[in-house]
């Protein structure tokens, strides 16, 4: 735990929303640390609930086999039956959902029956075109999974691993300025409503995420420590 951090003493439960390459997962990670929270991402969760056999992830099962879309319903029986175990007790960090109004609705229901609420919705802001750069240009080493990139961080001796001293590099077929545009299009599209609804219940906050990640990470910390004061 970071000192001066203030830990909380009720279920400080918070939603991320940033699109694709904005640093979620990373940042998501620091929180957990720093102040004992939980995160869930929809992927996850119905994956372990499909695992675990519960009759939510049953349902779920069932319905990805025929090929169709798990419905929010079967969503939010999930989240749930995931919010009631003991890991989630300080809060959890919601990633991925929800992903329209209906669902921060239904989220909003379900968190009202078990006492709890939404305490912050945290807009991860970028740039569009400093992020198709950023994306684009990434690249990783086959063997070791070491980090790079075109622009920002080329290994020492073109096409070999600094790390490992492989010569695989890799690039994400979707990794490509093209489909990055039209990711960034879709997320501002879908999310636009979302940060409207949280804004008028005034738990929204901004933080600049193509700022360093240390610096992102202090303002994270910031903002999660406002909310439980």
């Amino acid at each position: 735990m970071m000192d001066g951090v203030k830990i909380p003493q009720t279920a400080a439960n918070l939603v991320l929303l940033g699109p694709p390459g904005a640093g979620k997962g990373t940042q998501a990670r620091m929180l957990e640390e720093t102040f004992g929270l939980v995160q869930l991402s929809t992927g996850d969760l119905l994956r372990a609930a499909v695992a675990a056999g519960t009759e939510a992830g049953r349902a779920a099962k069932a319905v990805m086999e025929a090929g169709d879309l798990v419905s929010d319903e079967i969503v939010i029986a999930i989240l749930r039956d995931r919010l009631a175990e003991a890991d989630c007790a300080s809060g959890v960090i919601l990633d991925g959902f929800p992903r329209t109004t209906v669902q921060a609705e239904a989220l909003d229901g379900l968190l009202a029956d078990i006492g709890q609420d939404i305490r912050a919705a945290i807009s991860l802001e970028v740039d569009d075109s400093a992020m198709v750069t950023r994306i684009s240009g990434r690249y990783t080493c086959g063997g070791c999974g070491e980090g790079y990139h075109d622009s920002f961080k080329t290994s020492a001796v073109e096409g070999k691993c600094d790390k490992c001293g492989g010569s695989e590099m890799k690039r994400r077929a979707d990794d490509n300025a093209e489909t990055v545009t039209q990711r960034l299009v879709a997320y501002h599209a879908q999310t636009a409503p979302l940060i409207s609804y949280y804004d008028a219940r005034g738990v929204l906050a901004r933080v600049d995420a193509m700022a360093p990640i240390g610096d992102v990470a202090k303002e994270l910390n910031a903002v999660v420590t406002a909310t439980l004061a």
